[in-house]
């Protein structure tokens, strides 16, 4: 706030250090970046989007991505869903809320929420930052998973419920 350059702190109480100005206490928060995502089977199949961008060009993706501000998760899954693939969904369950770190440009800690999905309406037609989707049997998934420190866990955990 007054321009003075930050320090990493650990005060007192606190479990690890933050980011504050040494002269008028100032502390700057950073935050994870919230995203939602689509969990959407159908006939015990999971629907997947092929990435056109970076990161993880050329790998199957979850549908989803970033909330915009002030953006319901669940608002923000739908759109999300609806911008990838041409479909319209109901997100009807919370499987999980998991951490990661994003790897693109504007790297950081995203918080992402999943939810398991049912199919609306509409035809599968691959759009805004998506190459391509399909529907993969739970058991039989591509061995490219985009952001896999998370999406695994995501995958694991939806495993144990179908």
């Amino acid at each position: 706030m007054c321009g003075t350059k930050t320090a990493w702190i650990l005060r007192e109480g606190e479990s690890r250090p933050l980011e504050i100005c040494p002269k008028c206490g100032q502390v700057h928060f950073r935050n994870s970046k919230p995203c939602a995502g689509a969990l959407i089977i159908e006939d015990g199949k999971l629907l997947l989007i092929k990435r056109n961008i970076e990161p993880f060009a050329g790998y199957w993706d979850i549908p989803g991505g970033f909330l915009e501000e002030g953006e319901h998760p669940e608002d923000g899954v739908i759109r999300e869903t609806r911008e990838e693939t041409g479909l319209i969904i109901k997100p009807e369950k919370i499987l999980g809320i998991y951490m990661d770190n994003y790897c693109g440009e504007g790297s950081g800690a995203t918080l992402n929420i999943y939810y398991i999905s049912r199919l609306i309406s509409g035809e599968i037609s691959p759009g805004d930052d998506a190459d391509d989707a399909r529907w993969f049997k739970l058991d039989n998934l591509p061995k490219k998973i985009a952001f896999p420190d998370h999406a695994l866990k995501v995958i694991k955990d939806l495993k144990k419920r179908y």
